[in-house]
């Protein structure tokens, strides 16, 4: 239970120590270069972490009925689905492109729908960092579970950081407050935890829908770095920032997942 409670933590409070960069900061934005390298590292830590830390121990477990592979694959599916379905209905505005997506409203402020934007991309992040608890506290010997839950919050954590900053220091621009640009980035770090206690409670209650748990997390993830961040970290020029902290994220995760204590 302490390395859930610690996990579950720790990416929400990454997001807030990134957003404190408002702080000291001096520029109301951060330059296309390192917003690609900040892009493309957290890009790269979700994508590894969908495979090795969901999709993987989904393809390995065990079921009578139907095949791993098909659960997997309908699992991925539904979960890009599901945030496909959110990107529709739910009224955001995205910074980078300058543009509006869901539903048309007058009733919310470019502000508001700015962190509705955020909230979408943190909810895939949380639900998998409890979804990964949640089997590991239902199985029996389960530290290694465990162990790879934790380190998968730690990569998550990693990344959040920069994506603090990045997702702050806009609405600083935005508003001219360093103050609300750093409360906004606290909070919408906050929906991690809520979906993170969400996945973690469904997956230690219903066990058999292990796989389909993690593989709907997978995909969940998995929309959003190819519907949002690859096109930004490699938005601008064709330099190649974003595409290698993409892969230096990649390799990171991938060794923080395969490393036996």
């Amino acid at each position: 239970m302490l390395y859930t409670v610690i996990g579950i933590l720790l990416i929400s409070v990454c997001t807030s120590l990134g957003s404190s960069f408002v702080f000291f900061v001096r520029k109301k934005e951060i330059s296309p270069k390192l917003t690609k390298i900040f892009t493309g590292f957290a890009a790269g830590v979700m994508f590894s972490a969908s495979f090795f830390s969901l999709i993987k121990p989904a393809l390995e477990s065990e079921s009578s009925y139907i095949p791993s592979w098909l659960v997997v694959g309908i699992s991925i599916l539904f979960g890009a689905l599901f945030l496909w379905g959110i990107d529709k209905l739910v009224p955001h505005f995205h910074v980078a492109e300058n543009q509006e997506e869901g539903l048309k409203t007058k009733r919310l402020s470019k502000t508001s729908k700015m962190f509705l934007a955020v909230t979408i991309h943190n909810i895939p992040e949380g639900l998998s960092v409890g979804i990964a608890f949640g089997v590991a506290l239902s199985q029996p010997d389960n530290y290694p579970l465990l162990l790879g839950a934790l380190l998968l919050a730690i990569g998550i954590g990693i990344q959040n950081i920069p994506e603090g900053a990045v997702v702050s220091l806009p609405v600083k621009a935005e508003t001219g407050s360093s103050k609300k640009a750093f409360w906004f980035g606290v909070f919408s770090g906050i929906v991690e935890p809520v979906a993170a206690l969400f996945g973690l409670f469904l997956a230690m209650q219903i066990q058999g829908i292990m796989p389909f748990a993690l593989a709907f997390a997978a995909g969940c993830m998995i929309y959003v770095v190819a519907e949002e961040m690859i096109p930004e970290m490699t938005s601008v020029g064709h330099d190649h920032y974003g595409v290698w902290s993409f892969v230096i994220g990649f390799v990171i995760m991938m060794i923080l997942d395969c490393i036996q204590f």
